[in-house]
């Protein structure tokens, strides 16, 4: 082998050049460990330009700020933009570097639509459950009740917006859908009567049975004349009613009224 110059000038070449990839990567790792590039501004910028209404230095400064490691170029991107996204409120964020010590930060804000579940948490516009302080929701809009099992967020969702439209038709809208373990739906409406939907049996069941529900509303509330407390409308052909009737000239209330239409 000693002999063999061939050989030794290969062997030499890769030491040198091994060598001189270990001096290039430790030249690399001693001048990103500068403290130029240590991480001195996060920019906070929401999507479009749209006003954080929720968001804040504290909340960022508490929950995500504590969480980011490294320099400009150590930190792990993915990292900050999950540091990001746990913060309430916060949707969706995406984070990218400016040279040479910035992050920006772009932050895409739940917008509330209602209450989920009995648990305090909150359903946004787009079907997604978060957590965040309620009293903060409720200065924003009139939130809806909304339950349902785990996992059917959105398709709760689209069914709101399928009843909203609907009983527009007769100036009513939701307050609370609720979508049971056994797969039925009720709804209840603002002007306070519930009703009961069952489950959906084809595509069309719910809408057939509300728009049963439309036609005979008007003569209900006429012949009534009293509030509505709930409606079933889960019979094949008909349905069931329950409706409170006014204080009696004495002050006692008088007795509820069920009533059940066999023809529709």
């Amino acid at each position: 082998m000693w002999q063999d110059v061939k050989l030794l000038n290969t062997v030499a070449n890769t030491l040198f050049a091994v060598l001189l990839l270990l001096l290039l990567a430790s030249g690399v790792w001693w001048l990103i460990q500068r403290p130029m590039f240590t991480l001195k501004v996060i920019r906070i910028e929401p999507v479009q330009q749209e006003e954080l209404r929720h968001v804040n230095t504290l909340t960022i400064r508490d929950g995500a700020i504590p969480r980011i490691k490294g320099n400009f170029f150590t930190t792990n991107l993915d990292s900050v933009r999950t540091a990001f996204e746990a913060v309430p409120w916060v949707s969706k964020a995406s984070v990218q570097r400016e040279w040479p010590n910035k992050l920006i930060v772009t932050l895409e804000e739940h917008t509330a639509l209602g209450t989920w579940g009995e648990q305090g948490r909150l359903l946004s516009v787009k079907g997604d459950v978060f957590s965040a302080n309620l009293a903060e929701a409720e200065e924003d809009a009139d939130l809806i009740a909304f339950d349902g099992p785990d996992g059917s967020e959105k398709e709760v969702l689209a069914r709101y917006q399928d009843l909203k439209s609907w009983f527009s038709r007769i100036s009513l809208a939701p307050d609370a859908v609720q979508y049971s373990n056994r797969y039925a739906w009720s709804v209840k409406l603002n002007n306070g009567m519930r009703v009961e939907l069952g489950r959906e049996q084809t595509s069309t069941t719910l809408k057939e049975r509300v728009d049963r529900l439309l036609t005979v509303y008007p003569q209900l509330v006429a012949s009534l004349q009293e509030s509505i407390e709930s409606v079933d409308m889960r019979y094949p052909n008909g349905l069931a009613l329950k409706s409170s009737q006014s204080f009696g000239t004495k002050g006692k209330r008088k007795p509820e009224v069920s009533a059940k239409s066999k023809s529709l």
